[in-house]
């Protein structure tokens, strides 16, 4: 049992990471690359972020030109995160919010 609770309280967040961390249901910390020690059953990880840049690719969408021809445009958008912690909690749908 003690060594299930030592086991428990004791996480690695790899490099380019942050882990938000809670304490009963409100956010506590931000948990940088390395070892990271919680309280078990009152802290828990909310996510793990990733900070690299990442790569979006969103369905064509037509759009109209000056002289009234439709086309269709494809996009790539490259987005990197910078605050894990609005990033988790201020934001809803991340993607969707990029996209719009």
């Amino acid at each position: 049992m003690l060594l299930y609770l030592a086991f428990c309280s004791i996480k690695i967040i790899k490099q380019s990471t942050v882990g938000i961390v809670e304490r009963l249901g409100k956010y506590h910390k931000s948990a940088e690359e390395g070892i990271n020690v919680i309280i078990p059953f009152i802290d828990r990880f909310r996510a793990i972020v990733d900070l690299r840049e990442q790569v979006v690719d969103f369905p064509p969408q037509p759009v109209i030109t000056k002289d009234n021809v439709t086309m269709m445009i494809d996009t790539v958008v490259y987005y990197q995160v910078t605050d894990a912690f609005k990033y988790t909690y201020e934001i809803a749908r991340p993607i969707l919010a990029i996209e719009t």
